[in-house]
This record gives structure tokens, C-alpha cells and sequence, in this order.
């Protein structure tokens, strides 16, 4: 088999164009607020301006699944990576907020359809077997991604300006498209039957994976602003240690992922993703016991570590839950995963800080985890509930 045909290759082309993405995202956190500034943005706007992200990735997802579905994998993969190229060189020259934010909104709609169009690729290579393995290297890419993205925009930006950083991205997206348009992928959509969207939404594996996955996300995203306010408080610490925290849980989830995708292979991706939110609601109140610096580092990779072992076989078991129910479409499934994740990244945030602002983050933590456990009780009652799809062609 040549390198144009090889599985590890296309798995290492969707690892480089998801941490290209993230990569993207990041790099806006510390450039965007001062362009925004610069082109008469307040700071609501230049808060609407974050959150607009989230208003493609949610309208995209599903649809854009659908159409990879109908279409094949390769042809969605360019066309997001390319409008992820056309978002970065229009945020380094737009000069006007209404060309920002369509900056911003173009940018949502090719992460969703980067995610979503390279994790259903990943599913019509690899079995059941294999995909937890697959997931855990593409994480890792992310975790490397979340890690570096925020300090390699400032550098850039220190070092060439407002529009290196997104000159940077542009062309790490068009050497992404490059190695998609190079690839030649299997047409596995000519003898895929199709499912309508309805019927992968009705199905109770994908949907207690989704609802699991809003959870977790929104767990995430909680505890990146009122973590850092906490420890800020509590500890007296700055914006840089605080970020130190963060920044060696993400080291060990980089580690781990690989490690957890393995796993899942063995003992079953939702088994797994079981056991990581129960782990990660048992880690959770535990959170504001923070004594000193060290243990505040330790409390922090203790729960990153569990929510990785929730979210990294969840990967792999929204596939699983796919091709055991019967359905082919795996590009709907993982735009139903994608939306999730949306969804809790934009909600949690809010749910947090109106939390924490009213019973403080130690109750916030008591209250929360027992919404995970609820969610893992959910799992588990619709792993035994597996409904055999029949297959619906479309020509």
C-alpha cells in the first residue's frame, strides 16, 4: 500500500489539521481582544465576538456530517481547511469590526466540519478495535496544541505584528489542505447506506454519548475561569502561575491520551468513558481542598487526567454506538459529538460563574459532580438498550 492510500497517514493528516485548529482558536485568545480594541470593539463586544465562534460550529456540525456522509470524507476536508485558511488571512487584514466577526464565524464553521468530516474518516478506517487508539493520538495533538497556541500567538505577535500569528495559521491550514488533496481516501460513501439524520438522533447510545459529552465539556469549561479566580484568591497567586496549572495538567493529559485509547480498545470505549466520569466526579470536590501552589498543580492534573479518561473513549464509542446500532452515517454521529462539545464549551462558562458568584466553588463542586454521576447512570442504561437500525439507502 502506498503513503497515499496508508490509514497512518490520513490519521497523521487529521492530527495535524485538528491541531491547526486549535491551534487557530488559541492564538486568538491573547491577539483578538487587543485587534478588536484597535477597530473600536468594547469589551461586551469583543466578548460577542469569542462567542460567535460557537454559533457556526453548532449550525454546522450535523449538517456538514450528513453531506461527508453522502459526498465522502475528502472533499469536506479541503473545503474546511481551506475556509480555516480563508478565517486567519481575513482576521490579519480585516479592518473593520463586521469583517472580524465574519472572520470569527467562518473559523466556527470550519472547526466544526475539520472535527467532525476527520473523526468520521478515522471511523470508516478502523474498527471498533482499533478507533480509542486512534482518538488518543489525535487528542494528544490537541492537548500539544492547547498548550502552546496562547504563547506562540504572543510571541508571533511580539515578533512580527498583529498579523503573523494569523499569517502563521494560514499557512499551516493550506499545508493541511495540501496533504488532504494529496490523499487518496477509499470511497467508502459508494457503498455506505445512508441514515437519515432523524434516525442516528433517536438512537439512545448516541444520544446518552452526546448528553455525556455536554457534561464533561461543560465541566472543562467551567473551571477555567473560576478555577483561576479561586486560586487567584485563595492562593495569591497571578495570571502566570495560574496559567502554570493549567498548562502541566494539559502536559499529562498529552501523555495519557494515547494511553487511555489503548485502553478503550481492550476493555470497551464505554466502559471507559464510564469509569472516567465517575473518576472525574469523585476528583471534582476535591478541587477547592487546595492547601498551597503544589497541591494546587496536583488537584489540577488529578482531575484533567479523569476527564481525559472520559472524553478520549467517548470518541471512540460515539463510533462504537454508530456501527452497533446498525448505521453506516458515521459523519452525523460525530456531528452530534462536535455539537455537543459546543455546547458545553459555551454553556459552562455561564453555568460556572453564576455558580460560583452565588454559593462559592467548593459548593459549586458538591453540587456538580453528582450531575456527572447522573450522566455515567445514563451511559449506562443505554449501553443495555441497543437497537439494530435497518439501513436506509438513498440514491
Amino acid at each position: 500500500m502506498s503513503l497515499r492510500q496508508s490509514r497512518a497517514v490520513a490519521v497523521g493528516l487529521v492530527t495535524f489539521a485538528t491541531f491547526t485548529d486549535i491551534v487557530a482558536w488559541a492564538i486568538g485568545i491573547p491577539v483578538l481582544p487587543d485587534l478588536g480594541r484597535r477597530l473600536g470593539a468594547s469589551p461586551t463586544v469583543i466578548g460577542f465576538l469569542f462567542a460567535s465562534f460557537g454559533v457556526t460550529l453548532l449550525t454546522v456540525s450535523i449538517p456538514m456530517g450528513a453531506v461527508s456522509d453522502r459526498i465522502g470524507r475528502k472533499a469536506p476536508m479541503v473545503g474546511g481547511l481551506a475556509a480555516l485558511a480563508a478565517s486567519t488571512l481575513l482576521f490579519a487584514f480585516a479592518d473593520s469590526l463586521p469583517w472580524l466577526f465574519a472572520a470569527r464565524l467562518v473559523q466556527g464553521a470550519a472547526d466544526a466540519v475539520t472535527w467532525v468530516v476527520g473523526f468520521a474518516l478515522i471511523a470508516d478506517l478502523y474498527g471498533d478495535d482499533e478507533r480509542g487508539r486512534m482518538a488518543g493520538i489525535v487528542m494528544s495533538g490537541t492537548s500539544v496544541a492547547i498548550m502552546i497556541g496562547p504563547s506562540l500567538g504572543g510571541w508571533l505577535y511580539e515578533l512580527g505584528g498583529i498579523r503573523l500569528p494569523f499569517l502563521f495559521v494560514t499557512a499551516l491550514s493550506a499545508v493541511a489542505a495540501g496533504g488532504f488533496l494529496w490523499l487518496r481516501i477509499p470511497a467508502t460513501h459508494a457503498t455506505r447506506d445512508i441514515v437519515p439524520i432523524r434516525v442516528v438522533l433517536s438512537t439512545p447510545a448516541i444520544v446518552a454519548c452526546a448528553i455525556a459529552v455536554i457534561v464533561v465539556a461543560a465541566t472543562l469549561s467551567m473551571l477555567e475561569p473560576v478555577m483561576a479566580l479561586f486560586l487567584t484568591t485563595r492562593l495569591g497567586i497571578g495570571p502566570a502561575r495560574v496559567g502554570l496549572v493549567f498548562g502541566v495538567a494539559a502536559v499529562a493529559t498529552t501523555i495519557l491520551n494515547p494511553i487511555y485509547g489503548r485502553l478503550a480498545d481492550r476493555y470497551g470505549a464505554r466502559r471507559l468513558t464510564m469509569i472516567g466520569l465517575l473518576l472525574e466526579a469523585s476528583a471534582l470536590p476535591f478541587l477547592p481542598l487546595v492547601w498551597n501552589y503544589e497541591s494546587a498543580v496536583g488537584l489540577a492534573v488529578l482531575h484533567a487526567s479523569m476527564a481525559a479518561l472520559a472524553i478520549t473513549p467517548s470518541l471512540a464509542y460515539m463510533g462504537e454506538a454508530t456501527s452497533e446500532a446498525g448505521i453506516g452515517s458515521f459523519g452525523v454521529s460525530y456531528g452530534l459529538y462536535n455539537m455537543a462539545w459546543g455546547a458545553g464549551l459555551l454553556g459552562g462558562p455561564a453555568l460556572g460563574g453564576f455558580l460560583f458568584e452565588r454559593i462559592g466553588f467548593a459548593r459549586l463542586a458538591l453540587v456538580w459532580a453528582p450531575a456527572i454521576v447522573a450522566v455515567t447512570l445514563l451511559l449506562a442504561r443505554a449501553g443495555q438498550r441497543r437497537i439494530q437500525v435497518p439501513p436506509l439507502e438513498v440514491r
